[in-house]
């Protein structure tokens, strides 16, 4: 099934059913954002406990680091 399919189906859908979709698409996105979330923390974390990562409250020098 296309996206396109997809939305002429929803096209047809009760003014409910539409809600109740976009509820459940909200609801989706918040958890896949939620992972998204998790996952990052857990890389830092493992790049924290490998020493991988710097600090510094330098602006220079946290230009520096990004251009590195």
């Amino acid at each position: 099934m296309t996206f396109n399919d997809v939305v002429e189906v929803v096209k047809q859908l009760s003014t409910d059913e539409k809600e109740e979709v976009q509820r459940l698409l909200q609801e989706y996105i918040c958890e896949e954002r939620r992972d998204r979330i998790y996952n990052n923390l857990r890389q830092a974390q493992q790049e924290e406990h490998r020493g991988e990562l710097q600090f510094s409250a330098s602006t220079s020098e946290l230009k520096q680091m990004l251009e590195d």
